[in-house]
């Protein structure tokens, strides 16, 4: 029979960093949800808007945790050790108070066997259902969410640095610049200089919401496109 693996929260930089905070009663369930943003650009004399992406958004992961001191009694030979339902509601909540060291709330890892998951805690919702006869929490769930969590030095380990090798066509959105353009196509903003020079452009400002633009294929080191 394989060994039951507990569910666990690591808290990754600042004077936490040290800290697992074990679950004992493994989640049910968890969800994931991720989405996308696209801007609607009304063309006239078009029959739909035109529909173009802006940026992904964050995985985000929820489950509900169960804590109860009936029948997850306090042990000390258990992951976490001794620890009431009230003290680890306060570890947990604890995740999300400002971290001194980092002036912000640590981002964390959820693990449970083989499942990583890197974020923050966006929202933690306690329930407390049961209580000792002082006033004590005996029993409470948790609704937990996390939004993923990637360092700028991860996401640019393997930049987009260039584009497909065929020109392309991009409406004008809303306030949008040159810049911005730049960055989405190319990851790169000093690249609007050469958006400017294929659309003739010589005040990068000179654009206004509708406007279709060229957007020329960056150029390798060997010259070719």
């Amino acid at each position: 029979m394989a060994k039951l693996e507990k569910a666990s929260i690591q808290a990754l930089s600042g004077s936490k960093s040290t800290s697992v905070y074990w679950v004992l009663f493994n989640p049910a369930e968890y969800s994931f949800d991720r989405s996308n943003t696209f801007k609607a650009t009304a063309i006239p004399g078009l029959g739909t808007p035109l529909i173009q992406f802006i940026n992904g958004e964050c995985d985000q992961l929820s489950m509900e945790l169960f804590l109860d001191d009936y029948t997850d009694a306090p042990d000390s030979s258990a992951p976490g050790g001794a620890k009431s339902v009230l003290e680890r509601l306060n570890d947990l909540a604890g995740l999300m108070d400002i971290d001194r060291d980092l002036h912000a709330p640590s981002p964390v890892r959820f693990t449970w066997g083989p499942f990583q998951f890197d974020g923050i805690i966006e929202k933690m919702a306690r329930k407390v259902t049961l209580f000792q006869p002082d006033g004590t929490p005996a029993r409470a769930t948790l609704s937990v969410t996390f939004k993923e969590y990637r360092t700028l030095q991860n996401q640019m380990q393997n930049p987009r640095r260039e584009s497909a090798d065929k020109s392309k066509r991009r409406v004008v959105v809303g306030r949008d610049s040159l810049w911005a353009l730049a960055w989405r196509e190319y990851a790169d903003v000093t690249q609007w200089r050469l958006i400017a020079d294929a659309n003739d452009l010589d005040d990068p400002r000179d654009i206004a919401a509708g406007d279709w633009l060229l957007l020329p294929p960056l150029e390798q080191s060997s010259g070719t496109g």
